[in-house]
């Protein structure tokens, strides 16, 4: 399968944007308590966005790291920068 073939890019691109989620869910999250109005419930949409990139932060991450332990892969990823 094409989609489970990684490599030092693939590997980079699952942390950063596992990091990337991480911080915009807590941003989100911050907002929404302390910035976004009340209005129309505007608060209770912001707080579930950024719940839901904190939730997904840590399954790329895993996910990534998952791919990354099956038989194979360990040849893909011989030459990487460490």
């Amino acid at each position: 399968m094409k989609l489970l073939i990684l490599g030092c890019k693939t590997l980079r691109e699952g942390v950063v944007v596992s990091v990337i989620f991480f911080i915009a869910g807590i941003l989100l999250t911050l907002a929404a308590l302390y910035v976004v109005p009340t209005w129309l419930h505007m608060n209770h949409v912001v707080l579930l966005l950024g719940f839901v990139l904190l939730l997904v932060a840590p399954i790329v991450l895993l996910s990534t790291f998952l791919l990354s332990v099956l038989p194979g892969v360990e040849q893909n990823t011989d030459q990487c920068e460490r």
